[in-house]
């Protein structure tokens, strides 16, 4: 047994990163492979600018349930980029509305194959194992029981039994 897995639940979080890290790298070989300027960090940006442009940043961030600086750092440098581009909210001169710049478009019409491509690999893998067919919802529901109570309440209480 492999020393993540022997250690169960106390190293869940570092077993979930190790796995989200490997499937980034493996996803940014296939960008690079490809011949694409993509990084897989950049996703959920250009997945949500490709669903609605002209979307204020803010609401960027509450969609991702990741903090303004976060998203702000991560548009400034695709804007430093030239893959996006910000103006002033019409009505609200303090918010920002971001967009695809046309070099953002065009990037984003080379990396929609590889999504589909991704979303068809990741279908085949977890088909080949019956309870990976369980991992998506699986992972929904631990969210939404840490969304209702947070880990540090649940480890606390139990430290007090």
């Amino acid at each position: 047994m492999s020393f993540y897995a022997s250690l169960g639940y106390l190293v869940f979080g570092s077993r979930l990163r190790r796995l989200s890290e490997y499937f980034l790298m493996e996803v940014n070989k296939v960008y690079e492979q490809s011949g694409i300027a993509f990084d897989a960090s950049w996703f959920p940006v250009f997945y949500i600018l490709s669903r609605q442009q002209n979307i204020p940043l803010i609401d960027i961030a509450e969609q991702l349930e990741v903090s303004h600086s976060a998203v702000s750092q991560l548009i400034t440098g695709l804007k430093k980029k030239g893959l996006v581009k910000t103006a002033p909210c019409p009505d609200d001169g303090r918010r920002q509305l971001v967009m695809l710049s046309k070099k953002g478009e065009e990037l984003l019409q080379q990396v929609q194959p590889v999504w589909a491509a991704i979303t068809e690999a990741m279908k085949e893998l977890t088909d080949e194992h019956k309870q990976s067919r369980l991992l998506l919802e699986a992972v929904s529901q631990v969210e939404s029981a840490v969304q209702e109570t947070p880990l540090s309440v649940r480890i606390l209480a139990s430290m007090k039994n």
